[in-house]
């Protein structure tokens, strides 16, 4: 049974819409106050929040500010009662994140239509979508029912890349989002000297190349197939539509998109502060999880020394001498390109 929430000064107004939703088998809390309605949104959680503009104590916008500020309770959907007289006010609560209205009198019929609609979207917003093709055309699928959403468009294509080959080049314009389906790919810089630093490792299920698209300027990076690779090509357009066409949408969207932001991070730490020998295992161990997707006890990549220097950031010797010593101490197995880790914890222990 969904719960709502309703905040209401006026007692009839408050009871009478209570009434409406309880016979539609929805449990409803009453606050006759701003101030009270935010106190039981915290504490509750409900899954829909009825509340009107005009009240003591604390207006509707002081309650939906509140709750935006809180992660907790900034996602519950949000409807404001409004007098026909109050435009204004409507289109200032939606601006501050009101996801939608009902003018004042409303029928039982037009109040739950209203909830129903923001329930559904809500239960989207909620959902989880596997990191696949499919489950990034469900996640579009879903998002092309929402009214200010529904022109996003259905060319979605798929290529092909092979092995080396550059998906997009540093200092070119960003005309598409990148979605992984199959394969592997790294980005990096290339120094002045012609060195190059490995800056992201991506596997299935990734999103990459928005950065440049959020910041509206070319990549400051290259975006090569580690091997033959499958990609799903993303217009510009949908991307800025899913980021600025509906805030809820956006946060899920965003939480799509950034997997892999504190992996970055990380590295870049270890690049400034760490041993080579730590380097090379923390390297290691990123490889693995990203790209262990069996439940064998040892992983085995096939990657070239090259790339992997670039990803630790130091010489092709360096890596190799640091490689052999792993070997020595029967840390790792090498066989021509492959690389098998066969005592990860000595790894995890040595990078820390």
């Amino acid at each position: 049974m969904k719960t709502i929430l309703i905040i209401e000064d006026n007692m009839d107004v408050r009871e009478n819409t209570a009434e409406i939703l309880e016979l539609a088998n929805y449990k409803v809390l009453q606050a006759e106050n701003g101030k009270l309605g935010v106190e039981i949104a915290q504490q509750v959680k409900p899954d829909l929040i009825i509340c009107d503009i005009m009240m003591p104590v604390l207006d509707g916008y002081g309650v939906i500010h509140l709750l935006n500020k809180n992660p907790e309770t900034a996602s519950i959907p949000f409807i404001f009662l409004t007098a026909k007289s109050e435009r204004m006010d409507f289109r200032k609560g939606m601006e501050m994140g009101a996801d939608d209205y009902i003018s004042k009198p409303f029928d039982d019929i037009e109040l739950l239509k209203a909830v129903e609609s923001r329930l559904k979207k809500s239960e989207f917003l909620r959902a989880e979508f596997s990191k696949n093709v499919e489950g990034l055309n469900k996640f579009f699928d879903e998002v092309q029912k929402i009214d200010d959403l529904k022109k996003l468009s259905t060319d979605r294509r798929i290529k092909v890349y092979k092995k080396k080959e550059n998906i997009f080049g540093e200092g070119s314009s960003p005309i598409y989002l990148y979605f992984l389906s199959k394969g592997k790919v790294k980005t990096y810089r290339s120094h002045e000297y012609g060195k190059e630093l490995i800056t992201t490792l991506y596997k299935e299920g990734d999103f990459f190349g928005y950065t440049a698209l959020l910041e509206e300027q070319p990549y400051s990076e290259t975006a090569e197939a580690l091997e033959d690779s499958e990609v799903c090509l993303i217009p510009k357009e949908d991307f800025f539509s899913l980021m600025y066409g509906n805030v809820h949408v956006m946060k899920t969207f965003v939480k799509m998109l950034s997997d892999n932001i504190i992996e970055k991070e990380t590295q870049l730490v270890n690049l400034a502060y760490s041993t080579v020998r730590k380097r090379v295992a923390e390297a290691l161990i990123l490889l693995q999880k990203r790209y262990n997707t069996s439940k064998d006890k040892n992983f085995t990549i096939s990657i070239s020394r090259e790339d992997l220097a670039n990803i630790v950031g130091t010489a092709t010797e360096s890596l190799i001498r640091t490689l052999s010593d792993f070997k020595d101490e029967k840390m790792v197995e090498i066989k021509g390109s492959n690389i098998t880790i066969i005592a990860p914890d000595k790894l995890k222990k040595l990078r820390a």
